[in-house]
Formats: C-alpha cells, structure tokens, sequence
C-alpha cells in the first residue's frame, strides 16, 4: 500500500496526573527539553483498584508524541517528576505520515 510506504514510526507516551495544574507543569517540561513534538492533554475519568479498594477519580491524560529515540530520556524525566507513586506510564508504536513525523523530528532535534 502506498499509503503505509509514506509513514514513518513514532511514538506515543501516556501518563495521567490529578489535576489540570499537574499536567501543564509536566507538559511545559517535556517541551522545554525538546523530547516530544506535542502534548495533547484531556480530562479522563479512572476507575481503577489502589490498595485495596475501588476508586473513581477525575485525571488528566497526557500523550506525548514522539521519536522511539527519545522514549527513554521522555520516561526518565516523567518518572523524575511525576507526582504519584507509580505513575502510569505506556508507550505505544504510532505510525504516522510522513510529513508529520518530520516534523516531530524537527522539534525533538531542536534541542541539540
């Protein structure tokens, strides 16, 4: 398919933190060191088991697009500076065009 034969790999890490406040702080990181295009940031409700019991929160999600390269400085600076815990932490292999990917490594190599 030619379509397919455009794109190019990149990834996308996830986290959720508890407030709005939270996740612009670990947005503004994570672009101020160039290790994702983009964060996109959305209100999400969790129903998930913590010590025991049942919860149901309201939590930010946070994805951050990105190089597979640059996936272990991005969760490095996560886990340094996430609020909770165990913070949820996933990565997923994302295919994307080829322009798009571009760009996102234009602005992860912005850095160096």
């Amino acid at each position: 398919m030619k379509l397919l034969e455009a794109c190019a790999e990149l990834s996308a890490v996830t986290t959720t933190v508890a407030t709005a406040q939270e996740a612009r702080r670990l947005a503004q990181a994570v672009l101020q060191q160039h290790l994702a295009a983009c964060v996109q940031i959305e209100v999400i409700v969790s129903h998930y088991h913590w010590e025991g019991s049942l919860h149901e929160e309201s939590e930010h999600r946070l994805v951050c697009k990105t190089l597979p390269a640059a996936v272990p400085a991005l969760l490095g600076l996560l886990r340094a500076q996430h609020p909770y815990a165990l913070p949820e932490l996933v990565v997923q292999p994302l295919r994307a065009t080829a322009e798009y990917a571009d760009w996102v490594r234009q602005e992860i190599q912005a850095a160096s």
